[in-house]
């Protein structure tokens, strides 16, 4: 009986190992519905592309999966949630502006900082990054960057205000995570204007104070959807120990407000996932009522 026992887990943990390595090479694009009042006035859909945390991953030569599959949602938009980067000694930006740079040429790109991008920016000298020359160099490209920024769109009479939200370096901290008043995002932001308010803020860990800002759509990533993930479940590994796991990867619904989670693209330091695809996210943006969770592989 015992020797049957370890059989069962020794074939368990192979096909776990198997998968694992399977998903680290591979991911899919996850489509969410995202219907709004604000949004009525909208003839049909307009998708936006939502990217996070890439941790200079590569999906094919130069990144030509990745790329072929954004081409092929044929986006409105391309948001970026942060975190293309690695931030460590003896890293470099090289391979997430490559990447970054051949989106402009698919869909107008706006761009709000991850902690990584936001340590090398702040910390230059310990990273030996130049993150200024990083964001020139895109920008002369097309990029749009928001650093604490808000940028207006006009779309079928809708008024889309779009920002990118920085927070304290401190407020990523992996056991603990310092409290973030409102405040404090309105000092860095302001107040959300009239319109329809999309928030590119990158740690999920303060979407109650995004809510309270007034965010209608509030995009984060940084989590990479737990790491683990039991099928119907949570994420199983992210900062804070269970606090937060409420918003590790997913689409999430507030009356008429959305949260939406990326499980991101690439990884760092821990390369684990299991059950948790890396994923490009379409938003499909509708004025009429309704939530779609549609996944393809």
């Amino acid at each position: 009986m015992k020797i049957a026992i370890a059989l069962v887990l020794l074939i368990v943990l192979l096909m776990a190992i198997l998968e694992i390595r399977r998903e680290l090479r591979i991911f899919q694009v996850t489509h969410y519905l995202i219907a709004s009042p604000k949004l009525n006035t909208f003839s049909g859909e307009r998708k936006i592309v939502f990217l996070s945390d890439l941790h200079d991953q590569q999906y094919g030569k130069h990144n030509a999966e990745l790329l072929n599959a954004i081409k092929k949602e044929e986006p409105w938009l391309i948001l970026i949630g942060g975190d293309m980067m690695i931030s460590k000694e003896g890293k470099n930006f090289e391979l997430a502006r490559e990447f970054v740079a051949q989106l402009p040429a698919i869909a107008p790109v706006y761009y709000a900082n991850g902690n990584h991008e936001q340590r090398v920016k702040e910390f230059p000298k310990r990273y030996q990054m130049d993150f200024t020359l990083y964001r020139q160099e895109l920008e002369a490209l097309g990029v749009i960057f928001l650093e604490n920024e808000t940028v207006t769109l006009e779309k079928d009479q809708v008024r889309i205000q779009l920002t990118g939200l920085e927070i304290p370096v401190e407020n990523y901290q992996h056991l603990r995570m310092p409290p973030l008043a409102l405040s404090e995002i309105e000092e860095r932001i302001g107040q959300a204007k009239d319109g329809y308010n999309i928030l590119l803020a990158h740690n999920p860990a303060y979407v109650e104070v995004y809510k309270d800002w007034g965010a209608d759509l509030i995009l984060s990533g940084h989590f990479h959807g737990g790491i683990i993930r039991i099928p119907g479940m949570r994420g199983l590994i992210i900062p804070g120990f269970g606090k937060y796991k409420r918003y590790s990867g997913s689409v999430y619904l507030d009356g008429d407000k959305r949260i939406v989670v990326s499980r991101g693209l690439g990884n760092h330091t821990v390369k684990l996932r299991l059950f948790n695809k890396a994923e490009v996210i379409t938003l499909h943006l509708q004025g009429k009522e309704g939530i779609m969770d549609k996944v393809k592989n």
